[in-house]
């Protein structure tokens, strides 16, 4: 199921004692806005001392990319448990949008450091211009020339036999 971006807004349910409570607002990447609205919690309930009985949702909307033609540098802080401790890791990737390059960042992680999309908490992720990119990976991209050659096509002929071998190395 693929990821999206949740703006979830919520408060402390009025009292007599506070009758406007304070609003808090969080963007969070879930795959639906029951998991979105499950995750605002979560983390709301580590900042301050409310939890889901105590507390109201008062809006839960989708956040979409301004431009998702366009390809982006992306910056991604987490924080990840893995079975030695807690780590905080930069990553950078190239991606058309946010949602994107977190779904990259999910697969990486688990890939390369066994880490489970429940056990990684994303504190921030923000576009980055080509001249702050920090990663080698990322910056090889770059170059104005880039070139992509396609290796190895061994074109159709139209008989069965011919003459001369194939030349599968095109420019």
């Amino acid at each position: 199921m693929p990821i999206h971006e949740f703006q979830v807004v919520g408060r402390h349910v009025p009292t007599e004692r506070d009758a406007n409570p304070k609003i808090y607002r969080m963007r969070l990447f879930a795959q639906t806005s029951i998991h979105a609205k499950s995750r605002f919690w979560y983390f709301l309930s580590k900042i301050v001392k409310m939890k889901k009985s105590t507390g109201e949702i008062l809006n839960v909307t989708e956040i979409f990319e301004d431009k998702p033609q366009k390809v982006k540098n992306f910056g991604v802080f987490i924080r990840y448990n893995s079975r030695s401790g807690t780590h905080n890791i930069y990553k950078e990737y190239r991606d058309l949008t946010r949602c994107g390059a977190v779904s990259q960042m999910y697969d990486e992680m688990a890939s390369r450091h066994s880490a489970r999309e429940s056990s990684i908490h994303i504190i921030d992720i923000k576009e980055i211009a080509a001249s702050l990119t920090r990663r080698a990976n990322t910056k090889q991209f770059h170059d104005s020339k880039i070139k992509f050659p396609l290796t190895h096509r061994i074109a159709k002929s139209k008989s069965t036999f011919v003459a001369n071998r194939p030349n599968t190395f095109f420019c």
